[in-house]
């Protein structure tokens, strides 16, 4: 297996500290992720595992240390949106209650981030969206609304979706919440075969099994710090 020294980051959160108000969220939390690793954070409820997430999104600010993704560099109180629109081109984000706009079908979900924020053509958007939906089994669910979907269609299309602007990291919270035994096996090797084709993603979860099974590493928050 390669060393974790030979594997290159894509992802570096550098001693970050997060505050809100009084309460002191992370302590100098820090962390990197390589190409193709699925690294799973795990902790208490209420530690700051997706407040990880967010502040490596640029959706909430931090008080000191830096995140870098593909090469693109956020710092402590750096609200320029120029660096913000960079960092959010590296980045595919899937909520954990999926978050998919209810009045458009799956497949214009898909679409809407390359068209309108990125300015790819919209057969182009539509080619890739019909490849990724039918590379996660739900190709026929196509033209179904948000509603019209069971949990695990509505989590591949979410996928789908963050991977639909080609990120450089994957970001996952808490998926495998709402999903039942056999549906946690199919999302596993689904992941599984994101890495293998050399995609990084970073994981939130509780889920101790779904951890050990199929995450190339594991990192524990607590007290604000990650180890």
């Amino acid at each position: 297996m390669e060393s974790r020294d030979a594997v290159t980051p894509v992802l570096q959160f550098d001693d970050v500290h997060l505050q809100r108000s009084t309460r002191q969220i992370l302590r100098g939390a820090s962390f990197d992720v390589g190409q193709g690793e699925l690294v799973a954070v795990m902790g208490p409820s209420g530690s700051g595992k997706t407040t990880i997430l967010r502040a490596i999104a640029g959706l909430e600010g931090f008080q000191d240390g830096r995140v870098t993704v593909g090469g693109v560099t956020l710092t402590a109180g750096d609200h320029d949106s120029a660096t913000l629109r960079a960092l959010r081109r590296q980045i595919g984000l899937v909520f954990q209650f999926h978050c998919l706009f209810e009045h458009v079908s799956a497949l214009e979900n898909i679409c809407l981030a390359p068209v309108h924020a990125h300015g790819v053509p919209r057969d182009e958007a539509e080619r890739h969206a019909r490849e990724l939906l039918k590379a996660f089994g739900v190709e026929h669910r196509r033209a179904a609304l948000p509603r019209e979907l069971s949990g695990g269609e509505a989590q591949r299309v979410a996928i789908a979706r963050a991977l639909a602007v080609n990120p450089r990291v994957l970001l996952m919270d808490e998926p495998t919440a709402a999903l039942d035994q056999d549906r946690r096996a199919e999302l596993g090797a689904l992941l599984r075969n994101l890495v293998e084709q050399g995609r990084t993603l970073l994981v939130v979860t509780h889920d101790e099994e779904f951890a050990r099974t199929y995450a190339t590493r594991t990192l524990r928050l607590s007290d604000g710090r990650v180890s």
